[in-house]
Protein backbone atom coordinates (compact mmCIF):
# COMPACT_ATOMS: atom_id res chain seq x y z
CA UNK A 1 0.00 0.00 0.00
CA UNK A 2 1.47 3.36 -0.98
CA UNK A 3 2.17 6.06 1.57
CA UNK A 4 -0.58 8.20 0.01
CA UNK A 5 -3.14 5.43 0.35
CA UNK A 6 -2.05 4.68 3.91
CA UNK A 7 -2.66 8.33 4.75
CA UNK A 8 -6.12 8.20 3.11
CA UNK A 9 -6.98 5.02 5.03
CA UNK A 10 -5.76 6.58 8.27
CA UNK A 11 -7.78 9.74 7.66
CA UNK A 12 -10.93 7.71 7.02
CA UNK A 13 -10.49 5.73 10.23
CA UNK A 14 -9.73 8.88 12.20
CA UNK A 15 -12.75 10.68 10.74
CA UNK A 16 -14.96 7.72 11.59
CA UNK A 17 -13.60 7.59 15.13
CA UNK A 18 -14.25 11.29 15.62
CA UNK A 19 -17.69 10.97 14.09
CA UNK A 20 -18.54 8.13 16.44
CA UNK A 21 -18.26 10.42 19.46
CA UNK A 22 -19.44 13.68 17.94
CA UNK A 23 -22.45 12.74 15.82
CA UNK A 24 -25.84 14.25 16.68
CA UNK A 25 -28.75 12.14 17.89
CA UNK A 26 -30.16 11.71 14.40
CA UNK A 27 -33.09 9.62 15.59
CA UNK A 28 -34.32 12.71 17.42
CA UNK A 29 -34.04 15.19 14.57
CA UNK A 30 -35.76 15.60 11.22
CA UNK A 31 -32.78 16.99 9.37
CA UNK A 32 -30.43 15.35 6.91
CA UNK A 33 -27.38 16.42 4.89
CA UNK A 34 -27.10 14.79 1.48
CA UNK A 35 -23.82 14.86 -0.41
CA UNK A 36 -24.05 14.81 -4.19
CA UNK A 37 -21.76 15.26 -7.17
CA UNK A 38 -21.94 16.90 -10.59
CA UNK A 39 -23.60 13.87 -12.21
CA UNK A 40 -26.31 14.52 -14.79
CA UNK A 41 -29.27 12.66 -13.22
CA UNK A 42 -33.09 13.07 -13.30
CA UNK A 43 -33.40 13.47 -9.56
CA UNK A 44 -31.72 16.89 -9.78
CA UNK A 45 -35.25 18.06 -10.66
CA UNK A 46 -36.45 16.71 -7.31
CA UNK A 47 -33.70 18.71 -5.62
CA UNK A 48 -34.83 21.87 -7.40
CA UNK A 49 -38.53 21.38 -6.59
CA UNK A 50 -37.82 20.37 -2.97
CA UNK A 51 -39.69 17.12 -3.58
CA UNK A 52 -37.81 15.31 -0.81
CA UNK A 53 -38.70 17.98 1.74
CA UNK A 54 -42.36 17.89 0.69
CA UNK A 55 -42.56 14.09 0.80
CA UNK A 56 -40.79 13.63 4.13
CA UNK A 57 -41.23 16.82 6.14
CA UNK A 58 -37.48 16.85 6.78
CA UNK A 59 -35.13 19.78 6.45
CA UNK A 60 -32.71 18.84 3.65
CA UNK A 61 -29.28 20.37 3.18
CA UNK A 62 -27.50 19.48 -0.07
CA UNK A 63 -23.73 19.58 -0.16
CA UNK A 64 -21.98 19.39 -3.52
CA UNK A 65 -18.73 17.42 -3.36
CA UNK A 66 -16.10 17.11 -6.07
CA UNK A 67 -15.48 13.35 -6.10
CA UNK A 68 -16.63 10.00 -4.82
CA UNK A 69 -13.63 9.92 -2.49
CA UNK A 70 -14.80 13.19 -0.92
CA UNK A 71 -18.31 11.74 -0.53
CA UNK A 72 -17.08 8.63 1.28
CA UNK A 73 -14.83 10.69 3.55
CA UNK A 74 -17.81 12.89 4.44
CA UNK A 75 -19.89 9.78 5.17
CA UNK A 76 -17.09 8.37 7.31
CA UNK A 77 -16.85 11.54 9.40
CA UNK A 78 -20.61 12.00 9.73
CA UNK A 79 -20.49 15.35 7.91
CA UNK A 80 -23.23 13.95 5.65
CA UNK A 81 -25.72 11.19 6.34
CA UNK A 82 -26.48 10.23 2.72
CA UNK A 83 -24.02 10.34 -0.16
CA UNK A 84 -23.97 9.84 -3.92
CA UNK A 85 -20.97 8.13 -5.49
CA UNK A 86 -19.85 5.43 -7.88
CA UNK A 87 -19.40 1.73 -7.19
CA UNK A 88 -15.62 2.06 -6.96
CA UNK A 89 -15.43 4.61 -4.11
CA UNK A 90 -18.19 2.74 -2.27
CA UNK A 91 -16.25 -0.53 -2.62
CA UNK A 92 -13.18 1.19 -1.21
CA UNK A 93 -15.15 2.77 1.65
CA UNK A 94 -16.74 -0.53 2.69
CA UNK A 95 -13.33 -2.22 2.56
CA UNK A 96 -12.02 0.47 4.89
CA UNK A 97 -14.80 -0.04 7.42
CA UNK A 98 -17.01 2.97 6.68
CA UNK A 99 -20.47 2.06 8.14
CA UNK A 100 -22.76 2.59 5.13
CA UNK A 101 -25.53 0.81 3.24
CA UNK A 102 -26.14 1.25 -0.49
CA UNK A 103 -29.91 1.58 -0.91
CA UNK A 104 -30.52 3.04 -4.40
CA UNK A 105 -28.81 2.52 -7.76
CA UNK A 106 -28.84 5.96 -9.33
CA UNK A 107 -27.85 4.61 -12.73
CA UNK A 108 -26.12 1.92 -14.69
CA UNK A 109 -23.24 3.97 -16.07
CA UNK A 110 -23.13 2.37 -19.56
CA UNK A 111 -21.58 4.94 -21.92
CA UNK A 112 -21.87 7.91 -19.57
CA UNK A 113 -18.17 7.66 -18.69
CA UNK A 114 -15.53 7.51 -21.37
CA UNK A 115 -11.81 7.60 -21.99
CA UNK A 116 -11.05 10.44 -24.39
CA UNK A 117 -7.73 11.27 -26.04
CA UNK A 118 -7.06 14.96 -26.71
CA UNK A 119 -6.62 16.03 -30.31
CA UNK A 120 -2.90 16.41 -30.91
CA UNK A 121 -1.93 13.71 -28.40
CA UNK A 122 -1.30 11.20 -31.20
CA UNK A 123 -3.29 8.59 -29.29
CA UNK A 124 -5.78 6.79 -31.50
CA UNK A 125 -5.95 3.48 -29.59
CA UNK A 126 -5.58 2.41 -25.97
CA UNK A 127 -2.12 1.04 -26.75
CA UNK A 128 -1.10 4.52 -27.93
CA UNK A 129 -1.55 5.81 -24.37
CA UNK A 130 1.74 4.29 -23.28
CA UNK A 131 3.82 7.06 -21.71
CA UNK A 132 0.91 9.52 -21.90
CA UNK A 133 -0.59 11.63 -19.10
CA UNK A 134 -4.17 10.65 -18.22
CA UNK A 135 -6.37 12.70 -15.89
CA UNK A 136 -8.68 10.56 -13.75
CA UNK A 137 -10.55 11.15 -10.45
CA UNK A 138 -8.79 8.83 -8.02
CA UNK A 139 -10.71 5.74 -6.74
CA UNK A 140 -13.68 6.59 -8.97
CA UNK A 141 -15.56 4.27 -11.31
CA UNK A 142 -13.60 5.95 -14.12
CA UNK A 143 -10.34 5.07 -12.35
CA UNK A 144 -11.41 1.45 -12.01
CA UNK A 145 -12.49 1.12 -15.63
CA UNK A 146 -9.41 2.94 -16.91
CA UNK A 147 -7.17 0.38 -15.23
CA UNK A 148 -9.34 -2.48 -16.52
CA UNK A 149 -9.20 -1.08 -20.06
CA UNK A 150 -5.44 -0.55 -19.96
CA UNK A 151 -4.93 -4.07 -18.65
CA UNK A 152 -7.08 -5.49 -21.45
CA UNK A 153 -4.95 -3.53 -23.95
CA UNK A 154 -1.73 -5.03 -22.57
CA UNK A 155 -0.74 -2.02 -20.47
CA UNK A 156 -0.56 -1.48 -16.72
CA UNK A 157 -0.70 1.60 -14.51
CA UNK A 158 3.09 2.02 -14.67
CA UNK A 159 3.00 2.28 -18.46
CA UNK A 160 1.06 5.55 -18.27
CA UNK A 161 1.13 8.62 -16.06
CA UNK A 162 -2.16 8.77 -14.17
CA UNK A 163 -2.84 12.15 -12.58
CA UNK A 164 -5.36 12.25 -9.74
CA UNK A 165 -7.62 15.12 -10.84
CA UNK A 166 -11.20 15.96 -9.96
CA UNK A 167 -13.54 16.67 -12.90
CA UNK A 168 -13.15 20.49 -12.84
CA UNK A 169 -9.39 20.05 -12.61
CA UNK A 170 -9.46 17.66 -15.57
CA UNK A 171 -11.17 20.29 -17.71
CA UNK A 172 -8.65 22.96 -16.71
CA UNK A 173 -5.69 20.64 -17.37
CA UNK A 174 -7.23 19.59 -20.70
CA UNK A 175 -7.65 23.18 -21.86
CA UNK A 176 -4.04 24.00 -20.88
CA UNK A 177 -2.76 20.94 -22.74
CA UNK A 178 -1.29 19.45 -19.57
CA UNK A 179 -2.84 16.02 -20.12
CA UNK A 180 -3.12 13.77 -23.16
CA UNK A 181 -6.30 11.94 -22.19
CA UNK A 182 -8.97 11.73 -19.50
CA UNK A 183 -11.55 9.27 -18.22
CA UNK A 184 -14.50 11.16 -16.77
CA UNK A 185 -18.25 11.77 -16.87
CA UNK A 186 -20.54 14.64 -17.87
CA UNK A 187 -20.59 17.60 -17.76
CA UNK A 188 -16.80 17.57 -18.23
CA UNK A 189 -17.00 14.63 -20.64
CA UNK A 190 -19.23 16.60 -23.02
CA UNK A 191 -16.71 19.45 -23.03
CA UNK A 192 -13.59 17.39 -23.74
CA UNK A 193 -15.32 15.36 -26.47
CA UNK A 194 -15.41 18.58 -28.50
CA UNK A 195 -11.63 18.53 -28.88
CA UNK A 196 -10.88 14.85 -28.43
CA UNK A 197 -11.53 11.30 -29.62
CA UNK A 198 -13.36 8.68 -27.56
CA UNK A 199 -11.15 5.60 -27.25
CA UNK A 200 -13.57 3.53 -25.16
CA UNK A 201 -16.55 3.85 -22.82
CA UNK A 202 -17.57 2.17 -19.59
CA UNK A 203 -20.30 0.36 -21.49
CA UNK A 204 -17.80 -1.10 -23.95
CA UNK A 205 -15.42 -2.08 -21.14
CA UNK A 206 -18.22 -3.78 -19.19
CA UNK A 207 -19.33 -5.69 -22.31
CA UNK A 208 -15.79 -6.92 -23.00
CA UNK A 209 -14.71 -7.71 -19.42
CA UNK A 210 -17.97 -8.32 -17.52
CA UNK A 211 -16.94 -5.67 -14.96
CA UNK A 212 -19.82 -3.21 -14.83
CA UNK A 213 -19.95 0.05 -12.88
CA UNK A 214 -22.83 2.05 -11.46
CA UNK A 215 -23.62 5.15 -9.41
CA UNK A 216 -25.57 4.80 -6.19
CA UNK A 217 -26.78 6.42 -3.01
CA UNK A 218 -25.64 5.16 0.39
CA UNK A 219 -26.74 6.01 3.92
CA UNK A 220 -24.84 5.84 7.18
CA UNK A 221 -25.99 2.75 9.07
CA UNK A 222 -26.59 4.61 12.32
CA UNK A 223 -28.78 7.20 10.58
CA UNK A 224 -30.74 4.50 8.76
CA UNK A 225 -31.73 2.81 12.03
CA UNK A 226 -33.65 5.86 13.22
CA UNK A 227 -35.07 7.06 9.90
CA UNK A 228 -36.71 4.11 8.19
CA UNK A 229 -39.81 5.99 7.03
CA UNK A 230 -37.75 8.92 5.72
CA UNK A 231 -35.68 6.57 3.56
CA UNK A 232 -38.79 4.80 2.27
CA UNK A 233 -40.30 8.12 1.16
CA UNK A 234 -36.97 9.36 -0.20
CA UNK A 235 -36.64 6.29 -2.43
CA UNK A 236 -40.14 6.88 -3.80
CA UNK A 237 -39.12 10.44 -4.75
CA UNK A 238 -36.02 9.09 -6.51
CA UNK A 239 -38.11 6.53 -8.38
CA UNK A 240 -40.68 9.14 -9.42
CA UNK A 241 -37.94 11.43 -10.72
CA UNK A 242 -36.48 8.64 -12.85
CA UNK A 243 -39.92 7.67 -14.15
CA UNK A 244 -40.63 11.28 -15.04
CA UNK A 245 -37.66 11.09 -17.38
CA UNK A 246 -37.95 7.51 -18.69
CA UNK A 247 -41.66 7.83 -19.49
CA UNK A 248 -41.19 10.98 -21.62
CA UNK A 249 -37.49 11.55 -22.40
CA UNK A 250 -38.38 13.68 -25.43
CA UNK A 251 -40.02 16.22 -23.11
CA UNK A 252 -36.67 16.89 -21.44
CA UNK A 253 -35.54 19.57 -23.85
CA UNK A 254 -32.93 22.27 -23.13
CA UNK A 255 -35.64 24.82 -22.35
CA UNK A 256 -37.70 22.50 -20.10
CA UNK A 257 -37.88 23.06 -16.35
CA UNK A 258 -36.47 19.58 -15.77
CA UNK A 259 -33.35 20.09 -17.88
CA UNK A 260 -32.76 23.57 -16.48
CA UNK A 261 -32.81 22.05 -12.99
CA UNK A 262 -30.36 19.32 -13.97
CA UNK A 263 -28.05 21.93 -15.50
CA UNK A 264 -28.26 24.15 -12.44
CA UNK A 265 -27.45 21.44 -9.90
CA UNK A 266 -24.86 19.55 -11.96
CA UNK A 267 -23.10 22.49 -13.57
CA UNK A 268 -23.75 21.11 -17.05
CA UNK A 269 -24.82 23.18 -20.04
CA UNK A 270 -28.56 22.78 -20.61
CA UNK A 271 -27.99 22.09 -24.31
CA UNK A 272 -25.87 19.01 -23.49
CA UNK A 273 -28.13 17.53 -20.78
CA UNK A 274 -30.59 15.59 -23.03
CA UNK A 275 -27.76 13.75 -24.81
CA UNK A 276 -25.99 13.12 -21.51
CA UNK A 277 -29.08 11.54 -19.96
CA UNK A 278 -29.39 9.17 -22.91
CA UNK A 279 -26.02 7.63 -22.02
CA UNK A 280 -27.28 6.22 -18.71
CA UNK A 281 -29.76 3.47 -17.88
CA UNK A 282 -32.15 4.28 -15.01
CA UNK A 283 -33.51 1.29 -13.13
CA UNK A 284 -37.06 1.06 -11.68
CA UNK A 285 -37.58 -0.12 -8.06
CA UNK A 286 -38.89 -3.60 -8.96
CA UNK A 287 -35.76 -4.32 -10.97
CA UNK A 288 -33.52 -2.82 -8.29
CA UNK A 289 -35.13 -5.07 -5.68
CA UNK A 290 -34.30 -8.19 -7.71
CA UNK A 291 -31.03 -10.10 -7.64
CA UNK A 292 -30.10 -8.20 -10.81
CA UNK A 293 -29.18 -5.30 -8.54
CA UNK A 294 -29.76 -4.84 -4.78
CA UNK A 295 -31.70 -8.00 -3.94
CA UNK A 296 -30.23 -11.46 -3.44
CA UNK A 297 -27.74 -10.85 -0.66
CA UNK A 298 -24.23 -11.98 -1.48
CA UNK A 299 -25.36 -13.06 -4.95
CA UNK A 300 -26.80 -9.67 -5.89
CA UNK A 301 -25.19 -7.89 -8.81
CA UNK A 302 -24.32 -4.93 -6.58
CA UNK A 303 -22.63 -7.05 -3.90
CA UNK A 304 -20.68 -9.06 -6.49
CA UNK A 305 -19.69 -5.91 -8.36
CA UNK A 306 -18.46 -4.30 -5.13
CA UNK A 307 -16.44 -7.41 -4.31
CA UNK A 308 -14.87 -7.58 -7.78
CA UNK A 309 -14.07 -3.86 -7.71
CA UNK A 310 -12.52 -4.11 -4.24
CA UNK A 311 -10.37 -7.04 -5.35
CA UNK A 312 -9.11 -5.02 -8.28
CA UNK A 313 -8.47 -1.98 -6.11
CA UNK A 314 -6.46 -4.17 -3.74
CA UNK A 315 -4.16 -5.22 -6.57
CA UNK A 316 -3.59 -1.52 -7.24
CA UNK A 317 -2.83 -0.78 -3.58
CA UNK A 318 -5.96 1.34 -3.12
CA UNK A 319 -7.42 -0.84 -0.36
CA UNK A 320 -5.60 -2.90 2.23
CA UNK A 321 -8.07 -5.66 3.01
CA UNK A 322 -11.27 -7.17 1.62
CA UNK A 323 -14.59 -8.02 3.24
CA UNK A 324 -15.78 -11.64 3.13
CA UNK A 325 -19.21 -10.45 2.00
CA UNK A 326 -20.03 -7.05 0.52
CA UNK A 327 -23.76 -7.64 0.97
CA UNK A 328 -23.29 -6.13 4.45
CA UNK A 329 -23.14 -2.80 2.63
CA UNK A 330 -26.29 -3.35 0.54
CA UNK A 331 -29.88 -2.78 1.71
CA UNK A 332 -32.83 -3.55 -0.59
CA UNK A 333 -35.61 -2.96 1.96
CA UNK A 334 -36.64 0.51 0.74
CA UNK A 335 -36.66 -0.31 -2.98
CA UNK A 336 -38.81 -3.36 -2.20
CA UNK A 337 -41.34 -1.12 -0.48
CA UNK A 338 -41.23 1.36 -3.36
CA UNK A 339 -41.89 -1.46 -5.82
CA UNK A 340 -45.14 -2.52 -4.11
Amino acid sequence: MSQKNRRLFSLLLTAFALGAVALPAWSETREVVIGYQDMVLPWRYAQETQAVEKATGYKISYRKLASGAEVTRALASGAIQIGEAGSSPFAAALSQGVPIQIFWVADNIHNAEALVARNGSNARTLADLKGKKIGIPYVSTSHFHALVALQAAGLNAKDVKILNLRPPEILAAWERGDIDAAFVWDPVLARIKQTGQVLTTSGEIAAKTGKATFDALAVRTDFAKGHDEFLARFVKVLAEADQRYTSKPAAWTPDSAEVKAVAKWSGAEAASVPDSLKLYAFIPPAEQASSQWLGGGKNSVVAKSLAATAQFLQTQGSVQQLLPDYAVGVNDSWVRRAAQ
